[in-house]
Formats: structure tokens, sequence, C-alpha cells
């Protein structure tokens, strides 16, 4: 709730992090039930494994809104 409380308040915030979940998704999503465009699971806790040393960890909001900035100017978007 508070990323989406910070995205209203900062509209190229919400841009950044609806690209980066975009970019998450698992290919192919709309071939499988429940058809929404959701990153698999066992990416999610690699991801998590590799970047906080626990598959079970919640990123905190910083490092979220970091990584979708990054990912924009990285990419030049």
């Amino acid at each position: 709730m508070a990323l989406v409380v910070r995205a209203i308040l900062r509209p190229r915030l919400a841009l950044d992090l609806l690209g980066a979940a975009w970019a998450f998704r698992a290919r192919r999503w709309y071939r499988t039930p429940p058809f929404l465009p959701l990153p698999p699971g066992e990416y999610l806790r690699w991801r998590m494994y590799t970047a906080y040393g626990d598959e079970e960890t919640v990123p905190p909001i910083d490092d979220v809104i970091r990584f979708a900035e990054w990912r924009r100017k990285l990419l030049h978007l």
C-alpha cells in the first residue's frame, strides 16, 4: 500500500514500477490460468535469495523504488 501512495504522489515512479512489474511477468502468461501477467514464484524466490540471502524476504520499499528507477535509467526509458 505504501508503494501505491508513493506512486500516486510521483507519477513518474508509477510508470517505473509498472514497467518493472511488466518486465518480470511470466512469458506466455495468457496461456495458463489465472491468465494474469504475474512472475513465476520460483523466479521471485531465486531473486530474493540472490539479493537478500533469504527466499522468503519481502524487499524494503526503498529497494523496490531504487530498482525501478535504476531500470529506467539503464534502459533509457
